[in-house]
């Protein structure tokens, strides 16, 4: 079975070698330059340029529906042979949630609570944007279960980047 792997920008090098991924979902700030790793074909990255921000901040790009759409679309073409790598700057909002929310689109059988307990059980520092966690809730019509268990695990453990960490998408 295959799974989702979630880490920072500093570790995605060593991060896809380890676990072997040929599909990568970058999540960051547009004018961030990322070197996509040798391994990774340029049709199997996903490259979502916005930033980590709740609600709309003047000069700054907040995730928005057609971030969330490619981002399922994405997430949906994955021939799941190998991992999903994911990954933002520091690896605890924006690659969280991104995280949360394909192995929901994935595995529409996922128990919302339950999967976000096992985020944060793998990822203390995990503090997933809101706001894509909201336009995916709506989008999949989950009800505000997503938002609802996102809000009920609280802002995670203050840490500068995350410790790479697999999501499963089967519980």
């Amino acid at each position: 079975m295959s799974y989702l792997v979630v880490c920072p920008l500093s570790a995605l090098p060593a991060t896809v070698a380890e676990h072997g991924a040929l599909d990568l979902v970058t999540l960051i700030n547009a004018e961030t330059p990322v070197a996509r790793p040798e391994t990774i074909e340029a049709t199997r990255h996903l490259f979502l340029g916005f930033n980590d921000i709740a609600e709309p901040v003047e000069g700054l790009t907040p995730p928005g529906e057609d971030h969330l759409d490619q981002l399922l679309d994405f997430g949906r073409r994955w021939d799941r042979r190998k991992p999903l790598a994911i990954h933002c700057w520091a690896g605890i909002s924006r690659s969280t949630a991104a995280a949360y929310i394909l192995a929901i689109a994935i595995n529409p059988a996922l128990d919302e609570m339950e999967l976000a307990d096992e985020l944060r059980r793998r990822a203390p520092s995990a503090t997933p944007n809101p706001r894509l966690v909201a336009l995916a809730d709506a989008r999949l019509e989950r009800g505000g279960r997503m938002v609802q268990a996102i809000r009920s695990i609280g802002r995670g453990a203050d840490a500068f980047a995350g410790t790479p960490f697999v999501l499963p998408l089967e519980l």
